[in-house]
């Protein structure tokens, strides 16, 4: 299959184990979410460009298809006012699709959302966005991966619990942030479960401890960080004036950042 225009060049050099991203289209068809560790990346079944954003509700499986920008969402640039690819009412559940280059600003969730099996070849400004004012908010990552995010690959801008297990990310800045300078401010619960990330990263998650952000991370593996550079858990003092946040330290302590040493794995 020929791989979707691309407008892009990223010149990061990603280094490990490039087959631990991903899944065979057999393995997602009948296994649903499978460890990052024993994926293989999936190989898409079609592509469709997308010229302006997919609103969508309900349930939809893309049985694998590659989705990519064209148009206004085809600069492949970071740009943070560039639209989704997709965008999903509360409620929607993702299936089985990949994001590839340009990415534009990814997948947006409006509240609660589910994306299972969602790969993402190359992320734009981010990977996915999750929004909604409802404490009872629950935003639900299942299996999938994420290549090459200069920045950010989850951005959790609204209320409740995000939770991202049996995901393998490679190339990024942060893997998940909660905003720490939205002009709406909410408590944020985040958990990581079953997590393979590939140096070059530079955080796995940053919260804000002002606002009574948590992060858990358990079965965490971390590839090619032989020196442990990647901060497991970045603490900030976030604001709702748009200002850069300042940092309030890195380690765990049970209330903010909660994790084990022998929650953390390196290889």
């Amino acid at each position: 299959m020929t791989s979707a225009p691309r407008t892009r060049v990223r010149t990061r050099a990603l280094t490990g184990a490039t087959a631990a991203l991903g899944l065979s289209l057999g393995m997602i068809t009948t296994l649903g979410a499978t460890p990052a560790n024993a994926a293989t990346w999936p190989t898409a079944s079609g592509n469709q460009a997308v010229s302006s954003t997919i609103s969508l509700s309900g349930t939809k499986d893309y049985g694998m298809i590659r989705l990519y920008g064209t148009g206004d969402l085809g600069s492949g640039s970071q740009d943070e006012d560039q639209g989704p690819i997709l965008s999903l009412a509360a409620g929607t559940v993702l299936k089985n699709v990949i994001i590839g280059a340009p990415a534009a600003d990814g997948i947006h969730c409006a509240g609660s959302c589910t994306l299972q099996n969602v790969w993402w070849e190359d992320v734009g400004e981010d990977a996915a966005t999750f929004r909604g004012s409802s404490s009872s908010n629950v935003y639900t990552v299942s299996g999938g991966g994420a290549k090459s995010a200069s920045d950010k690959v989850f951005q959790f801008n609204g209320a409740g619990t995000l939770n991202v297990s049996n995901f393998a990310v490679q190339g990024f800045g942060t893997f998940v942030r909660s905003c720490g300078n939205c002009s709406t401010q909410y408590k944020r619960t985040i958990n990581l479960n079953t997590i393979e990330a590939t140096y070059s990263g530079s955080k796995l998650v940053g919260i804000n401890t002002n606002y009574g952000d948590s992060a858990t991370l358990k079965k965490i593996t971390i590839v090619g960080d032989s020196s442990k550079k990647i901060i497991p858990c970045q603490k900030y003092i976030g604001n709702n004036t748009g200002k850069e946040p300042t940092t309030n330290g890195t380690n765990a302590d049970g209330t903010y950042c909660k994790y084990a040493t022998s929650d953390i794995t390196y290889k």
